[in-house]
């Protein structure tokens, strides 16, 4: 599902009405529709509503929805704000058909707004801006932002938050963005609410089909994408039948140091899990009688050091490569490091400690071999680049530059995580909760990507997949555990279901649902 910006997304919207036969208030009654059907599925009717509406077309739904919930006998009650004295034409109309109807109560705001009382079970929808924003709010409107966010009432926002812009909200003024509980935005996904910094405002996010132009749509160079089962399900390789171990690969996977077996222990565990043929576990001594109890499908290969990596791994009878889990940062690992990634010339993948190795050291940055695969959190990241900001449109910004200059994967970890490739595209990744912030969770993820490079999968595609086929192991786990209680065992454990869930979709209703994504608050 591509995920495309405000420019593109008007562009969308012109040619829909001009080459489709559609009329823009058709449009927008159908974006209204679908706003009314997630109030009505979450909002039974004695909710009372006041629906706040803008002067453009974000307004002129926020008036079809008003006059749609008063037909199902919601009380509401609305304010549009037309403080310059024009209404788009479209919402204008939508302003004479809620008139039009019984028990309308609307009030016109042209220059001052005596605020309405709100009380308990008050749901406000807001419709105030949409996607065209590309300032901060300010006046009275930012006034009636704060009104809504410090009201005891739940908030629904059609298409963005009022407040929000569509992509960078770097230089936002936060307290000037609606805060939602639900967001119904239309036909795809915008970049802004898939960050997590934005995700306070945005809330439950749900992408309604409108009937947009289809082939519009795919016919547009987008930079970013949201990845569908559908996607990564066509990725899938089948097993030969007649395979044998080396058929599917092997892995090493060079991880653990004194006190932190886990790690390498989670890594290789899942890396077995995910279909691998053998797995070789480089190690220090210190970990070899817990490694060789926990993991005993795993051959060792033992470090010379008692509690450290200081011996490189000869790389020519391995297809894959991971390294960085529980490793350490000390001298003689960096310098270790150094010269496992200088002399690997299979599949490369760097996680943990190898990534903070390359932040002391950026240089190395530029040596590691093209194809290679990063795979580190948003903390790691902005130590690994060189701006140090933490915003997250600055921190993806960051993950593509380092991904394009240096010809490397990154996949930057988080809800969404994102797949930065070198040709500057990122794919987003929509499986996966909040359970899975929990130490181990990113060890899992590189057995999983350490597997598939192994099953030579190339490095985009074993990215793609690892990271939803973790994600959903994690939604698998989080289903019988629950989010708090989720570990990064419970995750390996639920691989097998996830494998078999992604070969096996369910089969469910036949008829086209004009729901296209959802995604529950976090």
């Amino acid at each position: 599902m591509k995920i495309l910006n405000a420019e593109q997304l008007k562009a969308l919207d012109d040619f829909t009405v001009q080459n489709e036969g559609v009329r823009s208030l058709d449009l927008m009654e159908r974006a209204a529709t679908r706003v009314t059907e997630n109030i009505v599925r979450r909002w039974d009717g004695d909710w009372r509503v006041i629906v706040f509406a803008g002067p453009g077309n974000n307004g002129g739904d926020a008036l079809a929805v008003a006059r749609q919930l008063i037909e199902k006998g919601y009380e509401v009650e609305t304010f549009l704000f037309n403080t310059r004295g024009k209404l788009n034409p479209d919402c204008e109309t939508n302003r004479q058909r809620l008139q039009g109807i019984a028990g309308v109560r609307l009030t016109v705001v042209e220059s001052t707004f005596e605020a309405p009382k709100v009380e308990e079970r008050t749901l406000i929808v807001d419709g105030l801006f949409g996607t065209g924003l590309s300032r901060s709010l300010s006046g009275g409107y930012s006034q009636l932002v704060k009104f809504i966010n410090a009201a005891p009432a739940d908030v629904v926002a059609i298409d963005m938050p009022s407040g929000l812009m569509t992509e960078d909200n770097t230089g936002n003024v936060r307290s000037h963005i609606v805060r939602a509980n639900l967001t119904v935005t239309f036909q795809v996904p915008k970049l802004a609410q898939l960050l997590a910094d934005c995700s306070e405002f945005v809330g439950e996010l749900v992408v309604e089909d409108i009937g947009l132009s289809s082939k519009y749509i795919d016919e547009l160079d987008a930079d970013f994408v949201l990845t569908e089962a559908d996607d990564v399900r066509s990725l899938l390789k089948p097993r030969n039948t007649f395979g044998h171990k080396g058929s599917f690969g092997h892995a090493l996977l060079v991880a653990g140091s004194c006190g932190m077996a886990g790690a390498s222990i989670l890594a290789a565990r899942a890396c077995l899990r995910s279909g691998v043929g053998k797995l070789t576990l480089h190690t220090p001594k210190s970990n070899v009688p817990i490694v060789q109890v926990a993991v005993p499908e795993a051959v060792l290969s033992i470090d010379k050091d008692e509690k450290r990596f200081t011996e490189p791994v000869h790389t020519d009878a391995f297809q894959a490569v991971a390294i960085g889990p529980g490793l350490g940062t000390e001298s003689g690992t960096s310098l270790a490091f150094v010269e496992q990634v200088r002399h690997t010339d299979a599949s490369l993948l760097v996680d943990a400690d190898g990534l903070n190795i390359l932040a002391d050291h950026k240089g190395y940055l530029q040596r590691l071999p093209a194809g290679t695969i990063l795979t580190p959190h948003p903390g790691e990241l902005v130590r690994l680049g060189v701006s140090g900001r933490e915003a997250s449109y600055s921190v993806l910004a960051e993950a593509r530059e380092i991904a394009a200059t240096n010809e490397v994967f990154v996949v930057l970890k988080g809800h969404f995580t994102a797949v930065c490739c070198p040709s500057g595209k990122v794919f987003f990744n929509p499986t996966g909760n909040c359970g899975m912030a929990t130490a181990g969770s990113g060890d899992v993820l590189s057995g999983v990507i350490l597997a598939l490079l192994a099953r030579r999968y190339n490095s985009f595609d074993a990215c793609r997949l690892g990271v939803y086929l973790h994600g959903l192991a994690g939604d698998i786990a989080a289903s019988r555990v629950g989010e708090e209680s989720l570990i990064a065992s419970d995750i390996v454990d639920a691989l097998p279901e996830a494998f078999i869930a992604l070969k096996n979709p369910p089969e469910g209703n036949t008829e086209e649902s004009t729901t296209l994504y959802t995604c529950k608050a976090q």
